[in-house]
């Protein structure tokens, strides 16, 4: 349902006001109790998403968006540091040595 804007002429109450498309237009007001209440111009042509029940990752703040990013990133695994890395004169590891094959047999063995 879209939210409409309205304000009172003879007190200049401002509110607004949650209605279906095919509802009538409010004429009184609930402050002064006249009947000088209009809708205002411009306003009810968009639906304002407010409260919970939408996707978690709609209309996210930017705040939000680098606090998650900050967490996602101290979630992930150290990268290796420089006394970790091998130095110059480690060997690197030898591959093994394939085993020898058998030879076939002769014929007449």
């Amino acid at each position: 349902m879209p939210t409409y804007e309205y304000q009172c002429t003879a007190c200049d109450h401002q509110f607004e006001e949650m209605q279906g498309f095919s509802e009538a237009p409010l004429t009184k007001c609930p402050k002064c109790k006249k009947k000088k209440l209009r809708r205002l111009f411009g306003t009810g042509a968009a639906v304002l998403f407010k409260g919970a029940g939408f996707y978690q990752t709609d209309y996210r703040s930017e705040s939000y968006k680098s606090a998650e990013k900050k967490e996602t990133d101290a979630a992930k695994p150290p990268a290796p540091s420089d006394g970790a890395a091998k130095t110059a004169t480690e060997k690197p590891a030898q591959p093994a040595k394939p085993a020898k094959q058998a030879s076939p047999p002769k014929p007449g063995d």
